[in-house]
């Protein structure tokens, strides 16, 4: 009886303090952004706002080194005065992380650099103004387990990024398209 007990005991402590991301072998995340708040300006000095934004996360790591990912997603932006033209800032990072490696809770740092640019549609407007611009990001997840081996996570990514004119009165000048992304994934652990 003290054997099963024992044994029992063992198997449950294992499931419990082993499945989490610190003690995988390989972990997996994807996530996909929930808002994108723009903080900057554009080069006549207007806000620039955000009206939705769709894409993803992706990350693949293993235990104390540093992991490697991806972003891609674009967001819509609010523009009144661009007639039938729809305007996009999309927006693609390469990332390295470190998961801490922490039981219980599943924190990730990381940070990121890439390429952003307007993308146009739908009108005569296609965008050749500009020659897009390079960004860079910081981030975090936090993430909480919900069965073994998968958590679910939140994470925030702050954003720099210019994105320069190259013809017409505004030459020179650079749209302001940083921000915050906020976004929700999934981690699976093996």
């Amino acid at each position: 009886m003290i054997r099963k007990i024992i044994i029992s005991w063992i198997a449950a402590t294992s499931l419990i303090l082993f499945s989490t991301q610190a003690f995988a072998l390989l972990n997996f995340s994807v996530g996909v952004p929930l808002s994108h708040t723009m903080t900057g300006k554009d080069v006549s000095g207007n806000d620039i706002e955000s009206d939705g934004v769709s894409g993803y996360f992706i990350q693949v790591g293993v235990p104390i080194l540093p992991g490697i990912g991806m972003d891609s997603y674009k967001t819509k932006m609010k523009c009144p005065g661009c007639g039938d033209t729809k305007l996009e800032v999309s927006t693609t990072m390469y990332n390295l992380y470190y998961l801490l490696p922490i039981p219980i809770v599943n924190l990730t740092i990381g940070v990121g650099t890439g390429k952003t640019n307007w993308e146009c549609s739908g009108g005569s407007d296609d965008c050749s103004w500009q020659d897009g611009g390079t960004a860079t990001q910081w981030y975090t997840s936090f993430g909480m387990p919900i069965i073994p081996l998968f958590d679910l996570h939140l994470s925030y990514r702050s954003v720099s990024s210019k994105i320069e004119n190259i013809t017409g009165s505004s030459k020179g000048k650079k749209n302001d398209v940083g921000g915050n992304v906020m976004g929700l994934g999934i981690g699976f652990n093996f």
